[in-house]
């Protein structure tokens, strides 16, 4: 007969209930399995199972066929005791609970009619994850919805231009961009951006009286000069798009001014923190990696939550990753890390998928996706990696030894970002060396 080991003997080797004079009987009245004792002579799994099957019934009592594959992933997670926890707190369940009480099919379009929320984004990727609703682009895609709730205010003229501006013009472009493009990158801020932007400068125009058909060069600058940040040079999509379908004249928004790198982190502060994430092992693995990527190479954070094994190439004695169109060669210690993350077992939630999907370095806690970038952000500069300061003297300690060409390979960057890297570098290096040889002749 099975039995739980619950102790230790004085050799530290395990041993069972009645070895030690406690003959609990850990069997599940229900199932028959042992161990997971959880309430009334049952198990956890059993209990977790009966949780599941409350959580998603319909007005009838039973679970939707359409539901069953999510009910099994749920009942199935390996680690039940947590699972039931998440069931009973977590505010995703209620949301899940309500949608499946009503008993209607579950769609992108129907979530899309709910007020955009974090417990919304995550019950659709927990519906995706486990083969629920087929998988899309859910950056570009949940956008539509963002707009209905942002239009629930706004006067029906403005919302009669801001529809087609996002469906027909912008979006179509984001989609096309997306197909074609090598790396992931999130494109839904800056198109929210563009549309809150022309939302804003219909109401600038409703205050000064002004139609579309009236607009001059003269008005756009005057929008322009009223700025208190650049975000209102993002009108130019806008009138592009306007312009496009004579709706206004061609007009023009000026360049936004080009700004220098805000704030590097320098050499000797770089190669500490590096020293750091490569040796401290109080850190997390996954805060040491993330931050000697950024250290060594200036990754950008989106860039850096995308990676999976699949861009680790080890060798019997180098290895390498690939971030662009060539790999680089890693440190053996970041190369140790990396391999630990490629291993360690997923976080929860632990659940079955119907298409297996990538399996990331950073996984995030929604279920089948990387960490946000914004999470990653956080969690590097809470454990003193300053994100931004850090990847910033990376890219300008690179870009003052690579050609752009090189620089745009190896980090995958655009090669336009890459020429104004070398080019702000370059310049910079040239200054230093002039105010050195000033200094040089004073001292002669």
């Amino acid at each position: 007969m099975v039995q739980p080991l619950i102790a230790r003997d004085d050799d530290g080797t395990e041993v069972c209930g009645p070895c030690v004079g406690f003959a609990a009987d850990y069997t599940c009245k229900q199932c028959g399995r042992t161990g997971n004792p959880h309430s009334r002579g049952r198990c956890a799994h059993c209990v977790l199972g009966e949780r599941v099957n409350a959580l998603l019934a319909g007005p009838d009592g039973t679970i939707t066929s359409q539901l069953e594959p999510l009910a099994a992933a749920l009942a199935d997670a390996p680690s039940p005791f947590p699972a039931i926890q998440w069931l009973k707190e977590s505010p995703n369940t209620k949301l899940l609970a309500r949608l499946a009480s009503e008993g209607n099919e579950l769609s992108h379009e129907l979530l899309d009619e709910l007020p955009p929320s974090r417990s919304q984004r995550y019950i659709r990727q927990l519906l995706v994850h486990t083969g629920v609703l087929e998988e899309r682009n859910e950056d570009l895609e949940r956008i539509p919805g963002w707009l209905e709730h942002e239009l629930a205010d706004k006067p029906a003229a403005h919302a009669s231009l801001a529809r087609p501006f996002l469906h027909w013009f912008l979006l179509r472009h984001a989609r096309q961009r997306a197909a074609i493009r090598r790396h992931p990158a999130s494109a839904d801020r800056d198109l929210r951006r563009r549309v809150s932007v022309a939302l804003d400068f219909l109401a600038w125009m409703d205050q000064r009286g002004l139609a579309l058909a009236d607009l001059a060069q003269e008005h756009i600058d005057d929008w322009i000069t009223g700025a208190t940040s650049q975000r209102r040079y993002l009108i130019r999509y806008f009138l592009k798009w306007t312009a496009s379908r004579r709706l206004t004249r061609e007009l023009t928004v000026p360049s936004i001014p080009s700004q220098e790198p805000q704030g590097l982190l320098d050499d000797d502060d770089r190669w500490q923190l590096l020293q750091r994430c490569l040796t401290d092992d109080a850190l997390p693995t996954d805060v040491r990696a993330g931050g000697a990527i950024t250290l060594l190479f200036g990754t950008s954070t989106e860039r850096l939550c995308h990676l999976t094994p699949e861009h680790l190439k080890f060798g019997d004695k180098h290895a390498h990753l690939l971030l662009g169109r060539h790999p680089v060669l890693l440190p053996p210690r970041l190369a140790e890390l990396l391999r630990q993350l490629a291993e360690q077992p997923r976080p929860r939630p632990q659940l079955s998928r119907a298409h297996p999907g990538p399996q990331w370095l950073f996984p995030g806690m929604v279920p089948g996706k990387p960490i946000s970038t914004h999470g990653m952000t956080q969690k590097l500069n809470r454990h003193g990696i300053p994100v931004r300061t850090a990847r910033n003297g990376a890219l300008a300690a690179l870009a003052a030894d690579l050609p752009s060409p090189i620089l745009a390979d190896v980090t995958g960057m655009h090669r336009h970002t890459a020429l104004r890297w070398v080019a702000y570098a370059r310049r910079d290096w040239a200054e230093y060396l002039a105010a050195r040889a000033d200094d040089l002749k004073d001292e002669q």
